[in-house]
């Protein structure tokens, strides 16, 4: 017979150490009482483990694994090892997540500082970034003072070491327009689009063909980053609403009389 054939049925001795395996297990519960007997399971030749029920309060579904082995031709078995471990349906912490996946928009509080990887899709280099210009001698023979990238970019105002890349404007754009898109609410409703609005201060860049920065107090979205086709009811071309005039005296005919 094959060892794979042999690891499957439980050794004699070993399945039979349930008292061994009860006691140990019980000494590692203490000071919480030991359930029952749950079953047992081959985990090799000579090799079993018995289950018991755990009673610990917070460990519902839990079972304690006393695993006992048999020497070769040994006539009694010995306890191997004591493990608490979940048993079908036990109730589990959720799986770790990393703390950089865990951050939620608004999580960011005083004090705290959330760096950008280096690798960080959402950035690209900028122009502030790079290695030194290499530089020629003047027409005096003189070599003059080297200068960077970041030195020339920074006359330029444009000193930034990494900018947006293109996957960075495209997720913070589709934030932008769910917030305050043509599909809200407020812009269908809205008599006119943030294109046409006085109070809309247009973004730099390539996002000023699709966003910009409303400076209405009045309006929702002071302050925030709206796409040129939201829109609400502080247009400044909103149409002004008609004045309810007052309805006319009564016409009353002192002279007629009306036929009976």
């Amino acid at each position: 017979m094959s060892a794979g054939m042999r690891s499957r049925t439980p050794d004699r001795l070993c399945a039979e150490a349930v008292e061994l395996a009860r006691d140990a297990a019980a000494q590692a519960a203490h000071p919480h009482p030991l359930g029952e007997h749950l079953g047992m399971v081959a985990e090799g030749e000579r090799l079993v483990t018995h289950f018991f029920a755990s009673e610990m309060p917070g460990y519902a579904g839990w079972r304690w694994g006393v695993t006992v082995a048999r020497a070769s031709r040994a006539r009694y078995a010995t306890v191997d090892e004591v493990a608490l471990t979940p048993g079908p349906g036990a109730l589990l912490a959720p799986d770790w997540v990393p703390w950089s996946e865990r951050l939620r928009p608004g999580d960011l509080g005083p004090g705290d500082l959330l760096p950008a990887e280096g690798d960080d899709p959402r950035l690209e280099p900028g122009f502030g970034a790079g290695d030194p210009v290499s530089v020629d001698d003047d027409e005096d023979g003189e070599r003059p003072e080297r200068g960077t990238v970041r030195d020339v970019a920074g006359e330029l105002g444009l000193g930034r070491s990494r900018v947006l890349s293109l996957q960075g404007l495209r997720e913070a754009a589709d934030r932008w327009d769910e917030e305050f898109g043509a599909a809200t609410q407020m812009a269908q409703a809205a008599p006119a689009s943030c294109v046409s609005c006085g109070f809309l201060l247009p973004l730099a860049g390539s996002l000023r063909q699709a966003f910009g920065v409303c400076g209405n107090e009045f309006a929702p979205a002071d302050g925030r980053v709206v796409s040129l086709a939201y829109g609400c009811g502080a247009h400044s071309e909103a149409a002004e609403a008609p004045k309810h005039q007052a309805p006319p005296p009564p016409v009353i005919d002192e002279m007629g009389a009306d036929p009976l």
